[in-house]
């Protein structure tokens, strides 16, 4: 009778786990991130996406389809609200890209902030042949 060692099985296991997690996903999938990219800045701060078109969100990162979408994030917190103000932004999601996002203030103690993408980049392995 022959057995596995779990280094034998292990490897088979995980890839397994990893293609399962991976199905869920839309071909040409983006992402969208509420975290700095660049921490040099000392006027963006990290936001909460709680929103992408009319469905809410709190995964981080969030996957969404490609196009036009609305999404609305949570800001930091001021020098008086424990919770920051929301905002909306339309953002044109462009297949296996990611984006961060992030709160842009005058200063730390303003409750006003407008929402922009600190950075993006392509997503590596992302499929966008099975989009066509």
């Amino acid at each position: 009778m022959k057995t596995l060692s779990f280094g034998k099985l292990a490897a088979p296991l995980s890839l397994g786990a990893t293609l399962t997690a991976c199905a869920g996903l839309p071909p040409g999938y983006g992402q969208i991130y509420g975290q700095r990219y660049f921490k040099a800045p000392i006027d963006t701060y990290a936001v909460q996406i709680i929103r992408v078109d009319d469905h809410d969100t709190l995964d981080n990162p969030t996957f969404v389809d490609p196009g036009l979408r609305k999404i609305t994030v949570q800001g930091p917190p001021d020098g008086v609200h424990r919770l920051g103000e929301q905002r909306s932004i339309d953002l044109q999601v462009a297949p296996c890209t990611r984006y961060y996002l992030v709160a842009q203030k005058a200063n730390r103690l303003m409750t006003d902030f407008a929402v922009k993408v600190d950075y993006q980049e392509s997503i590596g392995g992302c499929n966008t042949l099975a989009m066509k």
